[in-house]
């Protein structure tokens, strides 16, 4: 199956089927954040780069780096932030941004293989984005709308993705280096929008053979509880398909569900990943909890 392979200087992430999930960290990114923007205008990155070590500690395997702050030179304070972030992490980075200025500043300064994030279905964005991607060796997410908009309908959608895969593959960039975005809408807004992405994720994978992300927190946007919601959401799209994903892996619940859905795929072996981190080290015997003293207890049998 597929392999999109993303790289810094020293650290390799793959993308795949029947590998691990992978968490990209979302949380260097202006947009609702007043503070952080704030600070990245007047040229502090103190908070980038403290936000860079927490996520990376708390399991995050890429980090999306952002630097969308309205009437600030955005392709200036996205090169500073990618250098920030390179220089105390060894992490690959997702490159975002709808400035295609700002993408291609910033990709000439990264040691790696990065993700650009992103190019649409739109023509002009195909025709600026996708020679650079391919000019550097880059993979791509590839987000399923274009001129008229964001379709409800998930055929259409698919045919989107369809079409930038194609387009793509005319610039000499292969299929492996194109990440799928389906676009996840918030569920409270639309009562359908999670079974668009489960139903797309199935095509995305069995017909174009990409893998794929999404921005996860959108889904619970103004739901109250919405680490839970978008906990669940991301354990059945893993289920359907998807293989990487823009969250927080700040939150437990939401960790919790991606690391129990990579149990219950089998993309972690013999649950390594999950006993390492939820074992009580006070508890001991390993496998040997499993029976009770003076006989074994049935499989299946209640705890």
């Amino acid at each position: 199956m597929t392999d999109t392979v993303i790289s810094s200087a020293s650290k390799e992430v793959v993308i795949g089927f029947d590998r691990p999930f992978v968490m990209i960290g979302e949380r260097i990114n202006p947009t609702g954040r007043k503070l952080l923007a704030e600070e990245m205008k007047n040229g502090d990155f103190t908070r980038v780069v403290s936000d860079a070590m927490a996520q990376v500690e708390a399991g995050a395997q890429m980090l999306d780096v952002n630097a969308g702050i309205p009437l600030a030179d955005e392709p200036a304070l996205l090169v500073r932030a990618i250098k920030e972030v390179q220089a105390v992490t060894d992490v690959p980075i997702s490159i975002d941004s709808s400035i295609v200025e700002a993408l291609e500043a910033a990709i000439e300064v990264y040691d790696g293989k990065p993700l650009i994030n992103s190019v649409t279905g739109e023509e002009e964005v195909l025709e600026r984005v996708l020679p650079f991607v391919a000019k550097h060796g880059a993979a791509v997410v590839a987000i399923s709308n274009d001129e008229t908009g964001i379709s409800e309908d998930p055929n259409v959608r698919f045919e989107v993705a369809k079409k930038i895969v194609h387009r793509a593959a005319d610039y000499g960039i292969p299929a492996a280096d194109v990440v799928v975005d389906p676009l996840v809408m918030p569920i409270g807004a639309m009562g359908t929008a999670g079974r668009q992405v489960f139903a797309l994720l199935g095509r995305l994978r069995n017909e174009l053979g990409v893998n794929t992300t999404c921005g996860a927190s959108n889904v619970s946007f103004g739901l109250p509880a919405r680490h839970h919601i978008t906990g669940n959401f991301l354990s059945m799209a893993i289920a359907s398909g998807m293989t990487s994903a823009i969250m927080s892996p700040l939150h437990q619940e939401v960790k919790d569900c991606v690391m129990a859905a990579d149990v219950m795929m089998g993309h972690d072996q013999n649950c390594a990943a999950w006993i390492a981190a939820k074992r009580d080290p006070a508890a001991g015997g390993g496998a040997g909890g499993a029976r009770r003293r003076g006989g074994r207890r049935r499989a299946g049998a209640a705890i």
